[in-house]
């Protein structure tokens, strides 16, 4: 009851909208114990030898409070169930869902749901958070969910991160639209709870211009990066307690406005915005990154070449400086072209050619978001 009604929620998704805001909600096809289909609909539910109904596990993870559904004995009565649950989540604005294991679920059923919602609401949204085998994920993207969860998240090292970011931008991005997020309430891996604000900084800036689609976990501007004990995740998070930030400390370590100034520079360049089109660098350092984004003219929205160059540190403790060697074919220049480049993180202009050099002092930035200026 503390959250509000269901008139307070349609007021807040009409406020939002007026921000130029969506509203997505968690879609996990589960139950509490005291949810009504528990007694209404039994089978619908796993039940143990003992009579008990079978409540969720992911080892080493136990879910003693959440009955997971079972899809076997009624799979039309609980599409019939789910697809009426929805209806009342998008006639209330809802045009984003996030769903919660959709690997554990049939594939069939997801075929038919997202059919039936794209045929009567082409504008809502599907998210598939199913962290399982590449060819799971893979069969979901091909199925209908229009955007998926990646594995963006466990690839900490550069030459990791570089085979990941050409790989969902070759051949899976026909059907594959990848989603980044550098941390979640369920995930905070080892290298962020040790990198402090630069590395916060660091992996905005990779998720920002890696992925056109992206997302920052609430709270991510104050470097909220203590564990609970034991587990890869937040200790102080939503699933807990209600969370009450001072946002008007949000400008103290600088991620917020690293945030701001990649998300403008997404606005100003549609090769941000594009899957396709990155080609991965080479550089003389393996704790740097750089990397590219090119939609030739042709292939313009404005009839214009857009090109960004991105170069990353993945070291938040140490100075870190290379050479970087561009291939400037697939950049649609000339071997010996010069370029002139606006970095949007430092408001710094540089003259590069097909070989530059950069230094990141984690004191200062961690990163170059270069819009090239002229070709």
């Amino acid at each position: 009851p503390e959250l509000g009604t269901m008139d307070d929620f349609v007021a807040f998704v009409d406020e939002a909208r007026k921000q130029g805001l969506e509203v997505a909600l968690d879609l996990a096809l589960q139950c509490s114990p005291d949810h009504p289909w528990v007694t209404e609909h039994p089978e619908w539910f796993t039940t143990r030898l003992d009579g008990t109904i079978a409540y969720a596990e992911n080892p080493p993870k136990k879910y003693q409070d959440i009955y997971p559904l079972n899809f076997d004995n009624d799979p039309e009565g609980i599409y019939i169930a789910i697809r009426d649950m929805l209806q009342v989540w998008i006639d209330a604005g809802v045009t984003l869902f996030r769903v919660d294991n959709p690997h554990t679920k049939p594939l069939v059923f997801w075929e038919r749901l997202l059919a039936d919602v794209a045929q009567r609401h082409p504008e809502v949204i599907f998210l598939s958070e199913a962290f399982t085998r590449p060819a799971m994920m893979h069969t979901l993207a091909k199925i209908g969910f229009h955007q998926s969860y990646t594995y963006f998240t466990w690839r900490p090292t550069v030459r990791e991160l570089a085979e990941y970011l050409t790989e969902v931008s070759g051949p899976a991005s026909y059907y594959m639209r990848p989603n980044f997020w550098p941390t979640t309430h369920d995930i905070l891996t080892p290298d962020m709870q040790a990198g402090g604000a630069p590395l916060f900084a660091a992996r905005a800036v990779i998720a920002a211009t890696g992925s056109p689609s992206y997302g920052i976990y609430t709270g991510y501007e104050f470097v909220e990066n203590v564990p609970r004990p034991g587990v890869e995740e937040q200790i102080d998070n939503e699933k807990y307690e209600f969370k009450n930030r001072d946002w008007s400390q949000a400008e103290a370590l600088g991620v917020k406005d690293v945030i701001t100034k990649v998300n403008q520079a997404r606005r100003q360049h549609v090769a941000l915005r594009r899957l396709r089109g990155r080609t991965v660098h080479r550089s003389t350092n393996d704790k740097i990154l750089c990397g590219s984004r090119h939609v030739p003219a042709e292939e313009s929205p404005t009839g214009r070449a857009d090109t960004v160059i991105v170069a990353v540190s993945f070291d938040p403790h140490v100075v870190h400086d290379a050479i970087i060697t561009l291939d400037m074919d697939a950049l649609g220049l000339a071997d010996d072209a010069r370029l002139v480049v606006d970095d949007t993180l430092t408001d710094a202009t540089y003259t590069w050619g097909r070989e530059f050099y950069v230094r990141f002092d984690p004191a200062v930035t961690m990163a170059h978001v270069a819009g090239v200026r002229t070709l």
